[in-house]
C-alpha cells in the first residue's frame, strides 16, 4: 500500500480536507484507485454528539457512521463510498486498547501510549487502507491520510516520552504559574511538549513509525502551511512555515512536498527561500492560492505537476497515466461563467456557522450548476422569524422576513432541540400558503407536519414530543427503538430503504420512477403513524414509506408547485455532476421549470 499523509501547520482552517481530496482527485485522474482516512485527535468516539456550532456538520455514511465533515469532501470529490472506519479518532483507538486490556490481551504488561496506542493506530490505518472503496475487489493503490489539527510548536523533548507526558506538562505549567519552585522541579522530572495540538502527538509518533516500516517508496508527506502577508510590509512571510517544518522534522517526519496556502500566487524568491530553509525541492513546493471555486484546486495541483512529484516519491510513475481532468475543467469553468442566480432561503438553527450545513450547501451548488445557475443563499436564523424577536430585535425580525419573502424557494434543514422551531413552522406555513417551493429535510419534514396539523386540521397544540412531551396532539413521536439514556450512535442511522407508494408523485419522478431509493438517515423522532390517515384526508400525502409501511419517509402536497418533506438526508449522496434529485427539483421549481423537466424526463428525452 502507498500512503500520502497530509499534515497542517501554523494555524488551523487552512483547507487540509480540500487539499487531501484534491490530491486524491489528481491521483484518480492518473488512473489510480484512491481511498482516504481522516484522523481526528479528539477523544470523542465519533462526531455524533458534537455541536454543529463547534465542529460543523456531522456527515453520515451508508453504514451509519457519524463522522467528520471532511469525509463528505472525500466522498464528493472522489465519488466513493467510505465507512465509519475511515474516520479514526483518539476515542476509538483508546477504547479498542482498553477493551483489550480488560480482556487480558496484553498479558499483564503495563499498557502505555508507546507502544500500545501507537501500535493500535498503525494497525487501524493499515487495516482501513485495505478496505475496497469503489465496488472492485482488492485494496486501493493509494491511501490519502489527513491528520487533523496542527503540528505542535516548540517541543521540549525529542524522545518518545513527549507522547506520553504532554498532557501532564499542561497541568504542571498551570501549577507552576502559582506554585513556585516545587512545580519547576516536577516539570524538570517529567518533561513534555510545551504547546500546540498535544492530542496529535500519539498519531504523529505512529505515523513516524509507519513511514519507517513501509519504506520510503511507499510514503509521501505533504505539509500544508500558511504564507501570510503583512498588511504594512506587503511581503510574503516564510518564517511561520519554516518553524512549522522544523518542528515536524523534530518529531521525526520530513515533508516531501509543501502545499502553501496564500491569497496570491507565491513569488519566485518566496519559493526559493522555502526550499532553502525547509529542505524541500523547489519543484515540490506547491502553491494553493485563493481561487474562484474549490473545483479549481485539482487543476491548480495538476498545473504545478504535483502528481509527478507524488508519483515519483511513491515510485508509481511507471503505472500512472497523464491526469485526465477534462470534466473537472469544464465544471470549474462553467461555474465561473455563470451570471444568473437563484435566491434560496435557508431557515435553520445553526446559520451562524455555514459549515453546520456544508453538505446542504454543496447539494444546492450541484443542483444549481445543473440548472446553469449560481446559488444565492439567504441565511435566516429561524428564531429571527418569531414574534418574540419582533419585540426584542425588530431590525433582525424585519430583515429575516424580508429575506424570506424575497426568496424563490425555501429550505428547512435538519437539527435538534426546540430553539427556532416556531420560526421554522412560520417559514413552512409561508411557503405552503404562498406557493413558494419548499424542501424540508429531517426536522424540516417534521416541521411541515406540525404546521399542517395546526393550520389545516386546527390542532393548535399539535407538536413533536421532542419539543413538548405533554402535547395532547403528538404528530411527531420518539421512535420505539431509540435510547433515552445514551446519545451516541443510538439514532436511526445510515442508508435505509424508502419505497414509493405510487409512481405518480413528484419525488418518484425526480428519482426516475424506481420502486425504492436508498438514502441516509439520522433521526430519533418520526411522524406519528396514528395521524397519517387524518393528515392524508386533509390533503397531505405520504408518498414514501419504509419497508414496513409504518414509518413515513416522504410527504408531498399535490396542489402545490413543489412542497416536499423527506425524513432522510439527500444531501449526503449528492455529487458534482450528479446532483441530488430532490435538490434539483427544488431549484427547477424555483424557476418554474419543474413540470417541463418532468415531462421531458417521462418521455425519455
Amino acid at each position: 500500500m502507498k500512503y500520502v499523509l497530509i499534515t497542517g501547520g501554523v494555524v488551523s482552517g487552512l483547507g487540509k480536507g480540500v487539499t487531501a481530496s484534491s490530491i486524491g482527485v489528481v491521483l484518480q485522474a492518473c488512473g489510480l484507485r484512491v481511498t482516504s482516512i481522516k484522523i481526528d485527535p479528539y477523544l470523542n468516539t465519533d462526531a455524533g454528539t458534537m455541536s454543529p456550532f463547534e465542529h460543523g456538520e456531522v456527515f453520515v455514511l451508508d453504514d451509519g457512521g457519524e463522522v467528520d465533515l471532511d469525509l463528505g469532501n472525500y466522498e464528493r470529490f472522489l465519488d466513493v463510498t467510505l465507512t465509519k472506519d475511515n474516520n479514526v479518532t483518539t476515542g476509538k483507538i483508546y477504547q479498542s486498547v482498553l477493551d483489550k486490556e480488560r480482556k487480558g490481551d496484553y498479558l499483564g504488561k503495563t499498557v502505555q501510549v508507546v507502544p500500545h496506542i501507537t501500535d493500535a493506530i498503525k494497525d487501524r490505518i493499515e487495516a482501513v487502507a485495505l478496505i475496497p472503496v469503489d465496488g472492485k475487489e482488492g485494496p486501493a493503490d493509494v491511501c490519502v491520510i489527513e491528520l487533523g489539527g496542527t503540528v505542535g510548536m516548540n517541543c521540549a523533548k525529542k524522545d518518545a516520552g513527549r507522547v506520553k507526558n504532554s498532557p501532564f506538562f499542561i497541568l504542571l505549567s498551570c501549577f507552576s504559574f502559582c506554585g513556585g519552585e516545587k512545580c519547576f522541579i516536577l516539570f524538570y522530572l517529567y518533561g513534555g511538549v510545551s504547546s500546540g495540538d498535544i492530542e496529535s502527538m500519539p498519531f504523529i509518533e505512529a505515523l513516524r513509525q509507519l513511514s519507517f516500516s513501509v519504506g520510503k517508496d511507499n510514503f509521501c508527506l505533504i505539509h500544508v502551511s500558511l504564507i501570510p502577508v503583512l498588511g504594512v510590509v506587503g511581503e510574503q512571510k516564510t518564517k511561520p512555515t519554516q518553524h512549522s517544518v522544523r518542528e515536524l522534522r523534530a518529531l521525526g517526519l520530513t515533508p516531501h512536498l509543501l502545499a502553501c496556502r496564500s491569497a496570491q500566487p507565491l513569488l519566485d524568491n518566496t519559493k526559493m527561500k522555502l526550499s532553502q530553509f525547509c529542505h524541500v525541492e523547489a519543484a515540490n513546493i506547491l502553491n494553493i492560492h485563493d481561487v474562484p471555486n474549490i473545483w479549481h484546486i485539482p487543476l491548480l495541483l495538476r498545473n504545478q505537476n504535483a502528481h509527478h512529484s507524488i508519483l515519483k516519491q511513491l515510485n508509481l510513475l511507471s503505472i500512472a497515466t497523464p491526469p485526465d481532468l477534462e470534466a473537472w475543467t469544464r465544471r470549474a469553468e462553467t461555474f465561473d461563467n455563470l451570471t444568473d442566480s437563484v435566491r434560496i432561503a435557508m431557515v435553520g438553527k445553526y446559520v451562524g456557522l455555514t459549515d453546520s450545513y456544508l453538505s446542504v450547501v454543496k447539494a444546492l451548488l450541484h443542483a444549481c450548476i445543473a440548472c446553469s445557475l449560481k446559488p444565492s443563499i439567504d441565511w435566516i436564523a429561524a428564531s429571527d422569524l418569531e414574534d418574540d424577536t419582533a419585540q426584542s430585535a425588530p431590525e433582525a425580525y424585519a430583515a429575516a422576513w424580508k429575506s424570506l419573502r424575497n426568496a424563490e424557494c425555501v429550505l428547512v434543514p435538519g437539527g435538534f432541540g426546540d430553539r427556532g422551531v416556531s420560526g421554522m413552522i412560520l417559514a413552512a406555513k409561508y411557503a405552503r400558503e404562498n406557493n413558494v417551493p419548499y424542501l424540508g429535510i429531517c426536522l424540516g419534514m417534521q416541521i411541515s407536519v406540525i404546521e399542517y396539523a395546526r393550520s389545516v386540521l386546527g390542532l393548535e397544540k399539535a407538536n413533536s414530543n421532542e419539543f413538548d412531551d405533554e402535547t395532547p396532539d403528538p404528530v411527531v413521536i420518539f421512535m420505539p427503538e431509540g435510547s433515552r439514556t445514551h446519545m451516541g450512535s443510538t439514532m436511526r442511522l445510515g442508508s435505509r430503504r424508502t419505497q414509493f407508494q405510487t409512481p405518480d408523485c413528484v419525488t418518484s419522478k425526480l428519482y426516475c420512477n424506481p420502486y425504492y431509493v436508498d438514502e441516509r438517515h439520522r433521526h430519533r423522532y418520526e411522524v406519528n403513524p396514528d395521524v397519517i390517515g387524518v393528515l392524508e384526508e386533509a390533503g397531505l400525502k405520504f408518498v414514501g414509506k419504509d419497508e414496513t409501511g409504518k414509518r413515513m419517509e416522504v410527504l408531498e402536497l399535490p396542489s402545490h408547485p413543489f412542497y416536499v418533506g423527506v425524513q432522510f438526508h439527500p444531501e449526503f449522496k449528492s455529487r458534482p455532476g450528479k446532483p441530488s434529485a430532490l435538490f434539483l427539483g427544488l431549484i427547477l421549481a424555483a424557476r418554474g421549470k419543474l413540470e417541463a423537466y418532468l415531462t421531458r424526463h417521462q418521455n425519455g428525452s
